[in-house]
């Protein structure tokens, strides 16, 4: 009797054994995959929305580079943090603005200084570009999740310049 109640006791920790091998990590695995992939999305799409405001109430600098550095510096809390700010993930900004006889919107190119009250284009348009997801899959030997491109285009609401002075906030 006590044999066999050895034996249904040894089957039965190798059948949790196999149901937790088989179903339960697995499964596991795949909520915190999802999990990670999920906040790294959003973080990415409030970080574009939070590049396109400073960029909309900061002064127009050629490439962008004002709101790419202040991009790199104010990069959230996220996995992949890094790869935001070593610029793996690269981060486009780009200006417009409206051609007097079409009213269409251009890339917008300025002769007079930039940083002053001569250049000031109508809205501007922030990008994530070949972002590639890897927290999680590195770990197992797959390949990166690729993303799409995170944009938000914004109305140039000051380009940081005062009503009362020519100065302008790079």
């Amino acid at each position: 009797m006590r044999r066999a109640e050895e034996q249904r006791s040894g089957a039965a920790t190798v059948e949790y054994a196999m149901v937790f091998a088989g179903v339960i990590l697995p499964i596991t695995s795949m909520l915190i995959f999802t999990g990670q992939l999920l906040w790294v999305w959003n973080s990415a799409v409030d970080y574009t929305r939070e590049g396109a405001r400073y960029a909309a109430t900061h002064c127009y600098q050629g490439g962008g580079a004002n709101v790419v550095s202040y991009m790199r510096e104010n990069t959230p809390i996220m996995f992949d943090r890094q790869r935001f700010r070593d610029g793996q993930a690269e981060i486009e900004v780009t200006y417009f603005g409206r051609n007097a006889e079409s009213g269409e919107l251009e890339e917008f190119s300025c002769d007079g200084a930039e940083c002053s009250r001569e250049c000031v284009p109508d809205s501007v348009r922030v990008r994530i570009v070949n972002y590639q997801f890897t927290a999680f899959l590195s770990y197992l030997g797959l390949p990166p999740v690729t993303m799409p491109d995170f944009q938000t285009t914004l109305p140039i609401e000051s380009a940081g310049c005062s009503a009362d002075s020519e100065e302008c906030l790079p």
